[in-house]
């Protein structure tokens, strides 16, 4: 006996034409969902760029304005320094060396002081530096800071190209929105303890800090390494015009703004 092929059941269009705009029901809801993550995924990219990004161009203007102004402070005391020193004595040198718009120098005998701008804004850990105090807490825009490092190095070991002479970071200038700053940096420069709420960015600021940075890299004498430490040289040392027997600087003891680091 011949099997019987099922017979397929009948549509209902009826019931097709619901199930489809119910399908086409659930797309349309879960296209408006999506349309509204990314509407608010977008609001929170601007609200962030209206927020931190704006903050951080600004203080990005400040600093370099600071810049300018510490340049210009430089440049009016070393001519200044040249002018009392070259009647005593006309050999020694006090100039200002222009390098690029982020970076100039100050070379006074044999010491060279490096200003260098930085093009990034940085903010730190919650313990460190001003971030504790209420004036940082009170505005989270404060929290972000450029910076401008200070540098000492023996000026022969720049004019003689000396690649493994060290340096030493003498101070750290830090720069908010409200061009409020914060100095942290080496003992020596002996700076007034202020708070940063206090802190304005002014002409007489910037000259201290240049002035305090020069007084402590002349007070950090050369001293020579011990007749032990320079036996040997090698043929790349003559090559490089590595002098082994140079001396070094004792080094500084760092200081963070109002708190001893240790």
């Amino acid at each position: 006996m011949a099997k019987r092929t099922p017979k397929k059941p009948i549509a209902d269009p009826i019931k097709d034409a619901e199930t489809t705009h119910k399908h086409e029901e659930a797309m349309a809801a879960a296209e408006v969902i999506t349309a509204e993550v990314a509407t608010e995924r977008l609001a929170l990219i601007s609200e962030g760029l209206k927020q931190k990004a704006t903050a951080k161009q600004a203080i990005f203007r400040n600093t370099s304005a600071a810049f300018e102004l510490l340049r210009q402070v430089s440049m009016e005391l070393t001519l200044e320094l040249s002018r009392r020193i070259t009647a005593i004595d006309s050999t020694v040198v006090i100039e200002y060396r222009p390098i690029n718009e982020m970076e100039f120098h100050i070379r006074f005998s044999g010491d060279l002081l490096m200003f260098v701008m930085h093009s990034n804004i940085v903010t730190f850990p919650d313990d460190y530096g001003p971030m504790p105090s209420k004036y940082v807490e009170e505005d989270f825009r404060r929290r972000f800071f450029g910076h401008i490092m200070a540098y000492n190095f023996m000026a022969d070991s720049i004019k003689y190209q000396r690649l493994n002479d060290p340096g030493y970071l003498v101070g750290r200038l830090l720069i908010n929105i409200e061009n409020h700053y914060f100095i942290e940096g080496v003992k020596e420069l002996e700076l007034p303890d202020i708070n940063m709420a206090d802190n304005m960015l002014t002409h007489d600021a910037l000259k201290l800090f240049v002035e305090s940075a020069m007084i402590a890299a002349v007070n950090n004498d050369l001293i020579a390494p011990p007749l032990q430490e320079i036996q040997k040289i090698t043929v790349k040392q003559k090559i490089e015009n590595q002098q082994v027997s140079r001396g070094s600087k004792l080094g500084f003891s760092f200081y963070s703004g109002q708190h001893h680091l240790e």
